[in-house]
């Protein structure tokens, strides 16, 4: 039961971190020294991770229809604008692929630390607030998806490789490089959720066949746990992602900024200091 409870609590923060940028990765770190489930470590390095699902089913209901390109309600110009959209989406995820799979173990080994998390925590919290400022009296290129060129989608998915450093936040590096080649704010962060949904479902993939390839095993237990993790990102992501579309049409993305450099602060303080 005390297990449940915990991936309720890990649940809620993955799903609110997930889609804002903030780093899912610096609160499910610092989470787990305080709610640390009583499991395998490979069970819960696995879970960390395979909650993500859950925040993606939220994109899928929330988008469902735009994503849709065999919806009724669409004509043949909105289809092939949808099928247009999947493939930005797709070739917007093959940096990540090309990059991560060969370089994923190494920097899970090498860079899952409190200095490396606390590090980009604060550097991008600065960049966000040094972008915003910069791009206060821009008028963005792209207010529209539709109008996103193919390579502006590769740009985006360059940019995306840089949140394989923990800390850094998916979100939070892709919404900073549509913002940088000049995408609106909510084009920007409807991209973002859009290329969650391959680079999130295959990162899943991944640490579940690892999880099974190195002889693990669920017990039923821990299929609960995983479970309730993963309906609990569901709901609170679902939540967290309508938020923020309501929140960026009126405001930017500067107090993110500050919240990721006190988050920082925080990290550094516990590890450094007092742990």
């Amino acid at each position: 039961m005390l297990d449940i409870i915990k991936a309720v609590i890990l649940g809620i923060i993955e799903g609110i971190t997930e889609f804002l940028p903030i780093s899912s990765t610096g609160h499910l770190y610092l989470a787990d020294e305080f709610v640390k489930l009583n499991e395998s470590t490979a069970f819960i390095n696995m879970f960390m991770v395979v909650i993500q699902l859950g925040a993606i089913l939220a994109v899928l209901v929330l988008y469902f229809n735009k994503l849709n390109p065999w919806a009724t309600n669409k004509d043949h110009l909105e289809r092939r604008q949808t099928w247009t959209l999947w493939a930005k989406v797709i070739i917007a995820v093959l940096p990540s692929v090309i990059v991560g799979l060969p370089l994923n173990d190494w920097m899970d080994a090498h860079l899952t630390s409190w200095q490396v998390i606390a590090t980009t925590l604060i550097v991008y919290g600065i960049l966000f607030i040094v972008i915003e400022n910069a791009n206060r009296h821009r008028t963005p290129r792209f207010t529209d998806l539709n109008q996103l060129p193919i390579m502006m989608a590769v740009y985006i998915g360059l940019f995306q490789v840089l949140a394989m450093v923990p800390g850094t936040s998916r979100s939070g590096a892709t919404i900073l490089g549509a913002i940088l080649i000049g995408a609106s704010r909510y084009v920007a962060t409807e991209f973002s959720f859009f290329l969650a949904i391959p680079t999130m479902f295959g990162a899943s993939l991944l640490k579940v066949l690892k999880y099974f390839v190195h002889g693990n095993t669920f017990t039923y237990n821990q299929v609960i746990v995983l479970l309730t993790g993963v309906i609990v990102s569901y709901i609170v992501a679902y939540l967290s992602i309508k938020f923020l579309l309501s929140y960026i049409k009126n405001n930017d993305f500067q107090p993110f900024g500050w919240y990721r450099i006190v988050l920082g602060i925080v990290v550094i303080a516990y590890f450094g200091l007092i742990h």
